[in-house]
């Protein structure tokens, strides 16, 4: 008896079973895998959860903290911004403490909160910004962030103006000992210069004497030419506190012919990418727009003009359609004396004396008077913090018996920094942009120091001395004038 069939019938079922039985392997696998699979899910959620728990536990966690101490003690704007583990609450200023003490602002934004200085902070110095109380949006515990750095040396520039044959006029960098300068620009004329975040401008004379304003880095490279509205003069040169925005006024040389353009005001920016972009006319609609004297509103791209008629006005640049906002009238003045940065109080000179005046408002503010045994005020520098910087002069007939620098307060209470020899001239005064120091250029032996012949005359010899206003101390005494931190030229 054969039991193929047998076999072959059992063989058969086995055959037809096989299937089912690797569907059923899957079935286990995939449920073990599917199992497992969740158990890491829960495991890793778990996890999650309980590192979720411990951070909000712990607070928040700074990640990273971001500043730049070199642009911080150049700049005003500059933010020590600190990027946390969470999402925060609004951090308000009564949290925040900078040490040294200086003005800033704070935002907050996600993760990260920002602490903005109003003005540069002081060279050399340092500072530490701590942030109490700092919690999640979602509450619990609360903690605290901290970050300490250190500002660099001040760096600055000044312009040396060389004797006839000498090799022409040179700006150089230096530092506050005097001993490590560098040139970083060189011509035959150099009438002025201005230096920004990121550019220096020069202004020179031709041989035939015209004007040209040349752009180059802070080190002298990359130099160019900037286009100017036509031949002519360049007076006046300003940049503004931020940005690489800058000013003067212009002067055709066919000055007599009709139609030619006499001391009006333009603005143009030195950024790389606008190298060939002409100049902005900033005039004054319905009245004269001859400028005398102006200066940049420190925050905005508003200017503050003085015209030939005597008329103060803000006077807005015009916009990208070609509009611009009508100009703000402020009365007569007979100079500015200057706008501190971080501020909106300007000092003019009116014919009845100095007045300060709050640009927010176009509204004329007090200014407390000195005593009068310190002498009569012949100039008036704002300062951010409110006070002021006033030279006096003691006068006998029309001598000049002694020349004081001072610092006034808001009622008045004056405290002397400085002091001028009587045969020598203070010719111009500056404030540094954090308010550490004050620049006095001054020529000595002013009787025999005879004027050289630039356009813009100055004694042949000048020194900048450069006092720290906290307690009168002279850091330095620089040949050369036009420190890089005075806003607008020398006066005479």
């Amino acid at each position: 008896m054969s039991t193929e069939p047998r076999r072959g019938a059992a063989g058969g079922a086995v055959r037809g079973d096989a299937p089912g039985r690797r569907q059923q392997r899957r079935r286990r696998r995939s449920r073990a895998f599917l199992g497992a699979f969740a158990i890491v899910v829960a495991v890793l959620a778990v996890i999650g959860l309980a590192g979720a728990a411990v951070t909000t536990a712990q607070g928040p966690r700074a990640t990273r903290v971001s500043v730049d101490p070199d642009a911080a003690s150049r700049n005003a704007g500059s933010r020590v911004i600190f990027t946390t583990t969470q999402s925060l609450a609004d951090v308000t200023p009564d949290q925040v403490t900078v040490t040294p003490a200086t003005s800033f602002t704070v935002d907050t934004s996600g993760r990260s909160v920002g602490v903005r200085f109003a003005l540069p902070l002081w060279d050399d110095t340092q500072y530490t910004v701590t942030i109490t109380d700092v919690v999640g949006v979602g509450g619990a515990a609360s903690t605290t962030l901290s970050e300490t750095f250190t500002t660099p040396k001040l760096q600055t520039y000044i312009l040396q103006r060389g004797n006839e044959g000498a090799g022409g006029d040179t700006v150089f960098q230096t530092d506050l000992e005097g001993d490590a300068a560098v040139p970083v620009f060189t011509a035959p004329q150099i009438e002025d210069f201005r230096a920004t975040s990121s550019h220096l401008v020069i202004s020179t004379i031709d041989d035939d004497g015209h004007s040209h304003l040349t752009v180059t880095d802070l080190d002298g490279g990359s130099q160019r030419d900037l286009p100017l509205p036509g031949t002519g003069s360049v007076t006046n040169l300003q940049s503004a506190d931020r940005g690489d925005l800058i000013g003067y006024t212009f002067t055709d040389a066919n000055i007599g012919a009709a139609g030619a353009r006499e001391n009006v005001l333009y603005t143009a920016s030195l950024a790389d990418a606008q190298a060939d972009t002409d100049p902005t006319a900033i005039t004054r609609s319905g009245g004269e727009s001859r400028v005398g004297d102006w200066r940049f509103v420190p925050g905005t791209d508003t200017l503050l003009t003085l015209t030939y008629d005597g008329a103060l006005t803000l006077v807005s640049p015009p916009t990208a359609s070609g509009g611009a906002s009508a100009p703000v009238a402020l009365g007569n003045a007979v100079a500015i004396d200057g706008i501190a940065r971080g501020s909106t109080t300007v000092i003019v000179e009116r014919v009845t004396g100095p007045a300060a005046i709050d640009l927010s408002t176009a509204q004329e503010v007090p200014l407390a008077a000195t005593d009068t045994s310190l002498g009569q005020v012949n100039r008036v520098i704002p300062m951010a913090d409110g006070t002021t910087l006033r030279v006096l002069a003691i006068l006998d007939g029309f001598t000049v018996r002694s020349t004081t620098v001072h610092v006034v307060d808001a009622a008045g209470a004056a405290r002397p920094v400085f002091d001028i020899d009587p045969k020598d001239t203070l010719i111009d005064t500056c404030v540094s942009p954090s308010g550490r120091y004050a620049a006095f250029l001054i020529a000595p032996d002013a009787v025999s120091n005879t004027y050289d012949g630039h356009r813009l005359p100055l004694p042949k010899k000048v020194q900048t001395h450069v006092v720290s206003l906290a307690d009168g101390t002279e850091q330095v005494a620089l040949q050369g004038f036009d420190i890089s931190w005075c806003q607008t030229p020398p006066r005479m």
